[in-house]
This record gives structure tokens, C-alpha cells and sequence, in this order.
């Protein structure tokens, strides 16, 4: 893995990390925050499909070896919600013939994100 890149705990994509949430569980302490601090730390993309994913499956809480608070289940929302990456405007094309190819739009969750 290149310098200054981390991989997403649910989609295990590999990115630089100022693209990626950080959730630190603080070292003296064990308090679990958000992009603060010095302990073990855990990556997610700023996806909701990640997000809904990771909380899940309680990859986050695996990662940093703690229970994870619902509440910063609420702050990652809200940050990724924030960031605009909660939805995407997809356009897929239908075509059954190259002539004649079809445009249609949807609002939905970005299909491939990762």
C-alpha cells in the first residue's frame, strides 16, 4: 500500500486517507470520537452503504476492539449527509441496438462506489 493511504473497514478499499472518516478509540481513556486523537484508529469510506454496512456487521467495533456508541453511528451520518456522498444522480443507459440507446435517469445510492 502506498504512503498516507488506509483501507475502508467495510468495503476494504484502499485510499488516501483524507478521503476516508477516521474513528479513533483514544489510548488512556477508551473513548470512541471522531478524527481526534491517538489511539487505535479505524477508516470508513463517506458512503452511507459503507456506513450502514460497517454498523451492521459491527466492523468498526471489531476493528477498534470496543462497542461503538449509536451515537457516533449519528455523527458519521450526518457528516457523510454533509459531504453531499449520501446520493448520486446515476445515469444508465438501455440500449438493445447501438442506434438506438435509451437515457434514463434515476436518484439513487451510487452503484459502484468502491
Amino acid at each position: 500500500m502506498q504512503p498516507n493511504y488506509r483501507r475502508c473497514v467495510s468495503c476494504r478499499k484502499a485510499t488516501h486517507r483524507n478521503e476516508l472518516l477516521r474513528v479513533v478509540r483514544t489510548h488512556p481513556t477508551g473513548v470512541v470520537q471522531l478524527n481526534q486523537g491517538a489511539g487505535r484508529s479505524a477508516y470508513l469510506c463517506a458512503h452511507l452503504d459503507c456506513l450502514n454496512s460497517a454498523h451492521k456487521k459491527n466492523r468498526l467495533g471489531r476493528s477498534l476492539k470496543t462497542s461503538i456508541p449509536e451515537d457516533i453511528y449519528r455523527q458519521l451520518e450526518h457528516t457523510i449527509e454533509k459531504s453531499g456522498h449520501s446520493q448520486w444522480k446515476v445515469k444508465v443507459f438501455i440500449s438493445s441496438k447501438a442506434d438506438d440507446a435509451k437515457e434514463e435517469f434515476r436518484t439513487s445510492a451510487r452503484l459502484n462506489h468502491c
